[in-house]
């Protein structure tokens, strides 16, 4: 596999997975990718909660639909993104973006007024939305990253986030469960999909050239 579309022919939305577990520095890797995702502003409006406790998966597996990925992947991912934009984050992010790049004080003092006044005009479900779709950002370049390493994913949005807020307590860190992505490795013998064709829509009808 060479290429990003090699890759991506490779990699399917994995329904079982053996259990195996992924060596840390292949999920370090993975990680990193969705570290690096770029974002509106570079505001990074999310966190990553990385599972891999087995008695944790297993309380998550009912909220999750009893999917079995929950339970046989080696590690669970969930995408918590911001629940508000309050101006005392958006000045926690650029603070540190002067202090790494040894600005001034003042330095992006637009861009920071901007994303104030921007997200200050939006409700707080609008904020979350938003949040919610750059956590996406870097769920795509997970996948494609896990791909790279050789390791199945499949993202999955068929839970109940409210409870699994609950459960891991995101409301006290002020996040909202967004996605979940179950990494392992593909079961071939139980695997239904596996052996399936990848079809998408004609490419003629998902893209217009203008």
């Amino acid at each position: 596999m060479k290429n990003i579309t090699d890759l991506l022919q490779w990699r399917y939305a994995t329904k079982r997975m053996t259990g195996k577990k992924i060596p840390s520095e292949k999920i370090n890797k993975i990680l990193e990718a969705a570290h690096l995702a770029p974002s509106g502003i570079g505001l990074q409006p999310y966190e990553i909660i990385v599972i891999s406790n087995p008695e944790l998966k297993k309380k998550i597996l009912p909220i999750a639909m009893n999917q079995p990925q929950i339970v046989e992947s080696s590690h669970l991912l969930v995408f918590a993104a911001w629940d508000e934009y309050t101006k005392e984050r958006i000045d926690h992010v650029f603070d540190h973006l002067i202090l790494k790049q040894d600005k001034k004080t003042d330095s992006y003092a637009k861009q920071r007024s901007f994303a104030k006044t921007f997200f200050g005009n939006m409700s707080i479900e609008e904020n979350f939305h938003h949040a919610a779709k750059q956590a996406n950002i870097a769920l795509g370049l997970a996948i494609v990253a896990a791909a790279s390493e050789g390791i199945d994913s499949t993202p999955m949005e068929g839970f109940d986030p409210i409870a699994l807020d609950e459960f891991l307590k995101l409301s006290s860190k002020g996040l909202r469960s967004s996605m979940l992505l179950a990494l392992g490795y593909r079961d071939q013998k139980n695997d239904w999909n596996l052996t399936l064709e990848k079809v998408r829509k004609p490419f003629e009808e998902f893209v217009t050239f203008l």
